[in-house]
């Protein structure tokens, strides 16, 4: 193969890893047998709120193939957890703004007090699933029903019943989990200024969940010969739970591997730590044996975490030509029952709200309530699809006070290629100076517009409205941006096997993302080899000593550009011991000859990003809504993106339509709804709504390409791009399919998931008051 020099990135090559996963021969954590395996299942609270009088474990314990019921009092040498790395604040930001991030430890079990259904209370581990989840009937627990909130801003108001610490050192003087305020340039006196139109609104961002299709599991074995503890878990962040594991049990983090195997999806459910995470591998040191516990669906909706539930008092303020002066927003987010991630989501939406808009004046002011619902943290879009929701559903509320298109609204407060890099003014997620890197925001929404022939649009609805007809349609826009390429760092080593193989391993592991094709198109064009000679591990700890993980559109960029320069770095040593600089590629024959000599050829490289790069993308939607029965049918689905240098297309692509695909699910069916009393009402998929295929239309995609500056590979993350606009484009088109609907031109979406029943909602308050007030 040498001097056949093939340039792998960019090329639509098909995934490595399907043909092994489309044969089934994928092995998730489930799959792994080991001999001896006992399982675990856990008794969750059923109560809201309440404390705990009595747990009689006695008949549990006494069935035949139980080997223990845990409670709270068994596993008292095991700390709370806490998600440090997710709760750092980072110096510069604490000292410029001041946040207030309180820090409320879960307990491995509930000791004492429960704070919401789903809540784990007791662990039995024994012989089978089977025999476990028997004997989590036999054990009996009192509770005391305590008030409960559920509603983030009634939490926060005075008098409301207090969840943290009640009664210990620990208790909190109220429900504030997080509060953080900043200010650009001077917002008083934009909204001051003669002659200013302004519009305020209240929108939210309705709460849902995840959903992988592998649910959380986790595989905990003591080691025969070595005394190490091996965990298999389908965890995002490896490393950070080997960590936590090491320190919760007292052991060396050299005496616990974590191996993330085939995992069934994440999309940031799986990239916190959780108190099972802790108490499996404490219940296979304890017993000695190896214990797997798998979640099922009912646990995975009501106790691994929910994500969005914000709610934002926005406000405009434009002179008469649509040119944004300034920015107010005061929104309230709800942590549940927990802090696991403190900032990330808030200030993700903080950093995301003003997208690529010129907004020369803000304020946005950010309060998160704990309340006696599952606990939040990231998910698919993590802060930036609620923050998009907001500005965009506000842009249109502004374009129709001024009576302009919205999308030429858009388009005159759109950044412009030769304004970046572009400071906003705000802080980022690092402390640093924000500032986007690269772009062509005008051109991506350009194309959008293009894409679905607004004026014959424009014509179609007069026409249905002059007919009174009773499907009307719609079309709505969003314009958004993703920081992407989260640091601090990622590894990844490259090293020559002894048959001239190339094996890359990664810090952070692939739960669907295509890491096995897209990192060793990466490795190939680095070291000058044919991408079938390189083999992809990700999620070992054994195989590179330290990684973040795969979270926050990162992958990419941090493991990208580690993969990238690992593979110089070993280009260079091969040409200096072949003593042929000039030749610029190799095969598998000299690579395990050169190991055969007792050369060793392995390289380890850290990438460090600089600064967060900006991918960027404009969605348009078509839809027509049926105005008598309130269905709302997506005709057309345009996406626009930029993720800079693309180095596999077809990945690209399904990372992308994933995306939408998950966004239109929260935009029109998907929604995690609480009773008052803090009961979970959606609790398996009969009621949860979760869309097929055929629910999701084809989407029209495109693409221009701005690359990076900020990483040798020029390339911007985009795992997460797809999910954060169409909840804000589908509101945008499903109100404006509304335009004059019952004689009125008043309806306003606030909120989704845009079922049939709300769309139908909104439709008959106007019929009924002539102006809508939802």
């Amino acid at each position: 193969m040498s001097g056949e020099v093939r340039t792998h990135i960019g090329r639509a090559m098909p995934r490595i890893e399907d043909d092994r996963l489309l044969r089934g021969q994928g092995r998730y954590v489930d799959d792994i047998a080991l001999p001896g395996t006992l399982h675990a299942a856990f008794l969750r609270s059923t109560q809201a709120h309440a404390r705990i009088l009595r747990i009689d474990t006695e008949r549990a314990a006494a069935l035949p193939g139980v080997h223990a019921v845990l409670t709270a009092a068994d596993v008292a040498a095991l700390p709370p957890v806490v998600n440090e790395a997710e709760l750092r604040v980072p110096p510069a930001l604490a000292e410029a703004l001041r946040p207030v991030v309180r820090r409320l430890p879960l307990p491995a079990l509930a000791d004492g007090r429960v704070g919401y259904v789903g809540q784990a209370v007791a662990m039995v581990v024994a012989d089978s699933r089977y025999l476990a989840e028997d004997a989590l009937e036999e054990i009996e627990v009192d509770y005391q029903p305590l008030p409960v909130v559920v509603d983030p801003e009634e939490a926060l108001a005075e008098g409301a019943p207090r969840l943290a610490g009640e009664g210990t050192e620990e208790e909190w003087p109220d429900n504030l989990a997080l509060a953080v305020h900043t200010v650009v340039g001077d917002p008083e006196a934009a909204f001051a200024e003669p002659g200013a139109v302004i519009v305020e609104e209240e929108f939210e961002a309705h709460r849902y969940v995840a959903s992988p299709m592998e649910t959380r599991a986790l595989l905990a074995a003591p080691g025969g010969y070595d005394g190490r503890l091996t965990v298999w878990s389908n965890t995002q962040t490896p490393h950070r739970l080997r960590d936590h594991i090491a320190e919760s049990l007292g052991r060396p983090a050299g005496e616990v591997r974590v191996v993330a195997a085939d995992v069934g999806g994440g999309f940031g459910q799986k990239g916190i730590i959780y108190p099972e995470e802790v108490l499996v591998p404490f219940a296979a040191q304890a017993l000695g044996r190896p214990v797997l516990w798998r979640e099922d669906r009912n646990e995975n909706l009501v106790a691994a975490s929910h994500a969005r539930e914000q709610r934002h008092r926005i406000a405009l303020a434009a002179d008469g030509e649509g040119r944004l002066l300034g920015l107010r927003d005061r929104f309230t987010v709800n942590f549940g029952a927990g802090t696991l991630t403190g900032l990330v989501v808030p200030y993700n939406s903080v950093v995301h709200l003003l997208g690529p808009y010129r907004v020369p004046n803000v304020e946005i002011d950010v309060r998160a309530a704990l309340t006696n619902t599952a606990p939040t943290s990231p998910y698919r879009g993590a802060g930036r699809p609620e923050a998009v929701f907001a500005m965009e559903r506000a842009l249109d509320r502004l374009a129709r006070r001024l009576g302009m298109e919205p999308a030429e609204l858009r388009r005159r407060n759109l950044l412009t290629p030769d304004q970046l890099p572009y400071r906003t003014g705000l802080l980022d997620r690092s402390g640093s100076d924000q500032e986007y890197d690269s772009g062509d925001f005008p051109e991506l929404l350009r194309r959008a517009v293009a894409a679905v022939d607004l004026p014959a649009l424009r014509k179609r609805q007069a026409e249905e409205a002059a007919a009174g007809a009773r499907r009307r349609v719609g079309v709505g826009f969003a314009v958004y941006l993703e920081s992407t390429g989260l640091g601090p760092f990622e590894s990844a080593r490259l090293s020559v096997r002894p048959d001239g193989r190339l094996l890359l391993a990664l810090g952070a592991p692939s739960q669907g993302q295509g890491h096995r094709t897209s990192m060793a198109q990466i490795a190939a064009d680095a070291v000058g080899v044919p991408v079938e000679l390189i083999d992809v591990v990700g999620g070992d700890t054994d195989t590179v000593p330290h990684g973040v993980g795969t979270i926050a559109s990162r992958a990419l960029v941090t493991a990208g550009n580690a993969t990238h320069l690992a593979g110089r770095r070993l280009r260079e040593r091969i040409a200096a011991e072949v003593r042929a600089e000039a030749q610029d590629a190799w095969g598998q024959r000299e690579l395990a000859r050169l190991v055969a000599d007792g050369v060793e050829l392995g390289e380890t490289a850290y990438f460090r990003p600089p600064g967060f790069t900006m991918s960027s993308g404009a969605h348009a939607a078509v839809v027509e809504v049926d105005t008598r029965t309130g269905a709302v049918s997506v005709e057309r689905y345009v996406v626009v993106h930029d993720a800079g240098r693309i180095v596999n297309p077809l990945i690209a692509e399904g990372q992308i339509t994933g995306g939408v695909a998950q966004g239109i699910a929260g935009a029109l069916f998907e929604e995690m709804v609480y009773g008052p009393d803090g009961q979970p009402v959606t609790t398996t998929y009969m009621d949860y709504l979760v869309p097929t295929s055929s629910e999701i239309p084809d989407l029209e995609l495109d693409e221009i390409h701005t690359f990076s500056t900020l990483n040798p590979l020029g390339v911007k993350g985009l795992g997460e791009g797809g999910a954060i606009a169409p909840q804000a484009v589908l509101a945008n088109a499903v109100e404006d399919a509304l335009r004059g609907v019952g004689g009125a031109d008043e309806v306003v979406v606030r909120r989704g998931p845009l079922t049939p029943e709300r769309v139908r909602g909104l439709i008959r308050r106007t019929e009924n008051t002539g102006k809508e007030t939802h």
